[in-house]
């Protein structure tokens, strides 16, 4: 612990180490990524169509495989269509025609994959709906509640919002992290599965981190990625401008 303090870098990204894959798998999953930020509704079967017809011998199995190590499902409902856990409690979607009109209203996170040189990490971002503002973010390699509480519990040190949300991923609807969220006194919401416009504007955000900073950049290990997200978020928050805010940045409507 103390050395991540001298060193500024987050409790758990000195433990994480980019999760293993075969070179070929990470060429692809770079390129599912991709895609999948300019085509949020393919699903594995319209992916494995798109990577044969670049050249790559895949099968549809493959590339719902590496979809799912990814985190990536299809905005439109399927057949196949995953389910929560029957264990889970069930939420509601309270944001249907709720207007969201001041900071810490809603706050909302999701998970996406970030590449590295060998191997990835997965990232965790919890945004204010109304700000934008970025409260905390967290690197892991597996998609587990540890990086979600950790997340959460600093992101509680900047505010309290009124409801929470997130999808139905199981590091959302673990027992252990519910707890921390309720016992704040949170309303939970979670997204119905296949809604294209629920968490819209984290999934802009993750559009924006990867095409201005990790396409950039080919990180060697968790150290670099996170490091170069740390500077990232900063400016994100402090100086990008946003058209939909008027031209403020996150930080300005946030607080001020």
């Amino acid at each position: 612990m103390q050395q991540c303090l001298l060193a500024g870098l987050a409790r758990s990204t000195y433990y994480y180490e980019p999760a293993p894959e075969r070179d070929e798998n990470l060429v692809l999953m770079r390129l599912l990524d991709q895609l999948y930020l300019q085509r949020p509704f393919y699903g594995a079967p319209r992916m494995t169509d798109w990577l044969q017809a670049l050249g790559h011998a895949v099968n549809h199995k493959r590339v719902e495989r590496l979809m799912r190590v990814m985190g990536l499902q299809a905005v439109v409902p399927g057949p196949h269509t995953s389910r929560p856990h029957p264990a889970h409690r069930r939420y509601p979607y309270l944001l249907r025609n709720l207007a969201v009109v001041r900071p810490n209203q809603v706050w909302c996170a999701d998970i996406t994959y970030v590449p590295m040189q060998r191997g990835f990490l997965y990232l965790l971002a919890i945004m204010d709906w109304f700000s934008r503002y970025v409260l905390a973010w967290e690197l892991a390699n597996t998609l587990d509640a540890r990086c979600c509480i950790e997340a959460w519990d600093r992101a509680l040190t900047r505010g309290r919002p009124e409801i929470w949300n997130t999808d139905q991923g199981a590091q959302f609807t673990s027992q252990e992290f519910l707890a921390g969220v309720e016992g704040a006194g949170v309303r939970v919401s979670m997204d119905g599965r296949g809604r294209a416009l629920d968490n819209i504007f984290v999934e802009r955000r993750w559009r924006s981190v990867k095409y201005e900073e990790s396409y950039l950049r080919d990180d060697a290990d968790g150290t670099e990625a996170w490091q170069g997200l740390h500077r990232y978020f900063v400016f994100y928050n402090t100086e990008r401008r946003h058209q939909s805010l008027g031209r403020r940045t996150p930080a300005d409507v946030h607080f001020g």
